[in-house]
């Protein structure tokens, strides 16, 4: 009764009233949770969470397709990723408080809110919820639920210029400043292979200038790229 009640207050928060409640009580279940609760009557949360990214890379796409039609491609990538990476999609899910209505082995629900771990199990339980938005009311209501809560950051992310990729600034005023180009080395990777941390070191020739950590290799030089530039070079 507890979660029926949890479900209905999420419904409230996304703005979408399931006919099938079942399909974003899904979205939530996380494979860990099945490990302990192998009797549960749903499955994980994976196939939904495939079909979301699918949906929420297209209606993202055509959003900012519409919007700016003098961007280049580059340019409009940029913006896409900066809506769509995991950081941004973990800091929605807790906006929207999805943490609460998971299901987590106690392992997983031992682990901090902000850990890297969390922050990609609430990222990919968007993402499901996005397919089970897609499955229950169509591209109307997953466009809705995108428009609502992941465009709607465009104008917030633009004023602060957080779609400029970092690892080309740096590049760009690295050549420019000492003339070499800024060379990237994993320095180490913890955790299990589902849940890696990397830390990448970004080098000036053969000297390290900084270091980034992330959950891939890109997102690990990114962060070292954008620590590099507040260095004075």
């Amino acid at each position: 009764m507890r979660k029926e009640v949890g479900l209905k207050k999420l419904e409230a928060v996304i703005g979408h009233t399931f006919k099938k409640s079942e399909l974003l009580e899904q979205a939530l279940v996380h494979r860990s949770y099945l490990n302990e609760h192998p009797g549960f009557h749903l499955g994980h949360n994976e196939r939904l969470e495939f079909l979301g990214d699918a949906v929420l890379e297209l209606v993202v796409t055509e959003q900012l397709y519409k919007r700016y039609p003098e961007s280049t491609e580059g340019e409009l990538t940029s913006l896409r990723a900066s809506l769509v990476n995991s950081k941004a999609l973990a800091e929605l899910a807790q906006e929207i408080n999805l943490n609460d209505h998971l299901y987590l082995s106690k392992g997983e629900a031992k682990d901090a809110k902000d850990s890297k771990a969390r922050q990609i199990i609430l990222a990919n339980a968007i993402e499901s919820t996005i397919g089970a938005l897609y499955l229950d009311g169509g591209m109307t209501a997953s466009r809705a639920f995108i428009k609502k809560f992941i465009v709607s950051k465009l104008d917030y992310i633009l004023e602060h210029n957080l779609h400029i990729d970092p690892k080309s600034s740096l590049q760009e005023l690295v050549q420019e400043k000492i003339g070499v180009t800024p060379s990237y080395k994993v320095l180490s990777e913890e955790g299990p292979d589902h849940s890696k941390l990397f830390t990448v070191g970004v080098y000036f020739g053969s000297k390290l200038v900084a270091k980034g950590t992330g959950t891939s290799k890109q997102l690990a030089q990114e962060s070292a790229a954008k620590n590099a530039l507040q260095t004075k070079i």
